[in-house]
């Protein structure tokens, strides 16, 4: 920022610009403490062949379950290690997508969604 004299606004604005526009979020949902192993079985379990009307292309089990979708867009799901709680956080180029995909981590976790 200092070095190139632009405030952090602009200096998202051109790597939009370079990239395209990317869209993040994250939804939170309390566990029942005695439900989280069935929880984490169920999505350790999963293999999805699409998620939020996306092609998952490749699921990586490193720190969550991260589901790397067409386009370059991906769902992550995590488990706290201090409280029972499961994180769901998706990246998009598409905004409308953003909620589609939270839904659908969700709903692979079997949780109520947002709908």
């Amino acid at each position: 920022m200092g070095k190139r004299g632009k405030t952090p606004s602009q200096l998202i604005d051109e790597l939009f610009a370079l990239v395209g526009p990317h869209y993040y979020d994250r939804v939170d949902r309390p566990l029942n403490e005695a439900d989280k192993p069935n929880v984490i079985e169920t999505v350790r379990a999963a293999r999805p062949a699409e998620m939020g009307g996306l092609k998952v292309e490749r699921i990586e089990q490193e720190g969550g379950f991260r589901y790397l979708l067409e386009d370059g867009n991906w769902v992550l799901i995590r488990f706290s290690g201090t409280e029972a709680v499961i994180r769901v956080y998706c990246e998009t180029t598409r905004e409308e997508r953003v909620p589609k995909l939270l839904n659908a981590g969700l709903r692979l976790a079997g949780l109520p969604t947002e709908d």
